[in-house]
């Protein structure tokens, strides 16, 4: 393989110095007669990626040049076979010194950082693409040269216009990351698709995680047409936005105004009809649904109730669990005449267990007061996301003993909200 030259001290571009001038051999071969020599020598040609192995003949307009491999040197055809030796002697073919210069653009990314990096880091040059954006997570180790990185990037990918680097971890409360541009525009609107729907956004200030594509395929597919989903932690809705193209009734809800402003638009973008947005607090909005669900209901002797509740918050969608305690209290009568199954929750979470589920259904139980069926929920790996830190998915349907719970109100900041992580004896006694 050509590699470029070494450029190990190099702290900021310079396309130039990646050149090499190859010194190569060739056969004058007649024009009429390539089809029959390039399967004659095939296995003696150039054969380099991005490269030709015949090139247009500069002293005749009647005969092409076929390049011979790299450890061909000299016309003495060190390492060609006796074979092909005796074939170039017997059809009286000329054997011409020729040049080729190699340039920057003809490495990829990979080959370029290889020879600016210091030999003991291993090249890093994977990155999410968010639209025309590359989204990189660069180690600490890296950070000297991630400038370099980030042009090398913007040079060496057509659609990629914007190159960034995440700056620290992500922001719990409103789901985005701090980061800095690279190299190329400072332009943070992406554009993208996803599962067949249109997105848009501004990356920098909501969250939005390439890589959770398939997870977001596999819920939306778990979805019935005409369902009610509640989507409590929505985004800019890459569960929410399909979904409702599907079929379903979506209740879409993200406490981070500009994730509810860029659903918004995305609901307009995709000319949905059923999806609904809302910008509150996740447990206020859990507690609300199903009250919220039936006012839109015209007949109002009828119950509606959510069939799917998402809750795509990992690093605390856990903790929101209890607000599904009670959830039902008052209408047991009103269920009773139907028959139906009760909503199931899919729970995004993090866990570091080598019994993972375990681990989980443990949490949701201390969470939540109770216990939900080991038997039947499912704790569906989706990511490795850091050494012994996963991501799952725990789908679980919600239980007569928790939806029906008379739970101890209290007033909280001057709205009513169920008490935060009861306990299952306070939960039992509340009046």
């Amino acid at each position: 393989m050509i590699a470029p030259p070494l450029q190990r001290s190099m702290t900021v571009l310079n396309r130039d110095v990646f050149q090499n001038t190859l010194k190569l051999i060739a056969i004058r071969v007649p024009t009429q007669s390539i089809g029959k020599y390039m399967k004659l020598l095939s296995k003696e040609l150039l054969n380099q990626p991005r490269m030709r192995n015949i090139v247009e003949d500069n002293d005749s307009t009647t005969t092409k040049l076929m390049l011979l491999k790299l450890d061909t040197q000299t016309k003495e055809l060190e390492n060609v076979s006796e074979e092909v030796k005796s074939l170039i002697k017997a059809d009286g073919l000329d054997l011409v010194e020729h040049q080729i210069t190699v340039k920057y653009d003809y490495w990829n990314t990979e080959e370029i950082l290889r020879a600016i990096l210091p030999e003991e880091l291993p090249v890093q040059s994977s990155y999410e693409t968010i639209g025309h954006i590359a989204h990189m997570n660069l180690r600490e180790e890296y950070l000297p040269y991630k400038k370099i990185i980030g042009e090398v990037i913007l040079d060496k990918t057509k659609h990629i216009r914007t190159v960034v680097n995440k700056l620290d971890s992500i922001d719990t409360t409103f789901r985005f990351f701090k980061m800095e541009v690279l190299a190329g525009e400072n332009d943070m609107i992406a554009e993208m698709r996803e599962s067949g729907c249109q997105f848009k956004f501004d990356f920098s200030k909501v969250y939005w995680n390439s890589r959770l594509h398939t997870e977001h395929d596999r819920l939306v597919q778990m979805f019935k047409k005409e369902e009610n989903i509640c989507d409590v932690m929505a985004g800019v809705g890459p569960f929410a936005v399909p979904a409702a193209k599907k079929g379903c009734t979506v209740y879409a809800n993200d406490l981070n105004p500009e994730s509810y402003k860029w659903l918004c638009e995305n609901i307009k973008l995709n000319k949905i009809k059923t999806c609904v947005p809302f910008n509150m607090d996740g447990r206020d909005f859990i507690r609300n649904s199903t009250e919220t669900l039936n006012q839109s209901c015209k007949d109002g002797s009828s119950f509606r109730f959510f069939n799917h509740y998402v809750m795509n918050l990992p690093a605390t969608a856990i903790e929101f669990l209890d607000a599904f305690v009670g959830l039902f209290h008052g209408k047991e009568s009103l269920l009773a005449e139907r028959s139906i199954q009760l909503p199931m929750v899919h729970c995004h979470c993090f866990s570091r267990s080598e019994d993972p589920k375990t681990d989980i259904l443990e949490r949701i139980h201390q969470i939540m007061g109770y216990k939900v069926d080991a038997e039947t929920s499912i704790i569906h790996h989706v990511r490795s996301v850091a050494p012994n830190k996963d991501m799952y998915c725990a789908s679980f349907r919600l239980t007569p003993e928790i939806v029906f719970a008379n739970i101890k109100r209290k007033q909280v900041e001057g709205e009513d909200a169920l008490t935060k992580k009861a306990k299952p004896e306070e939960v039992e006694n509340a009046e």
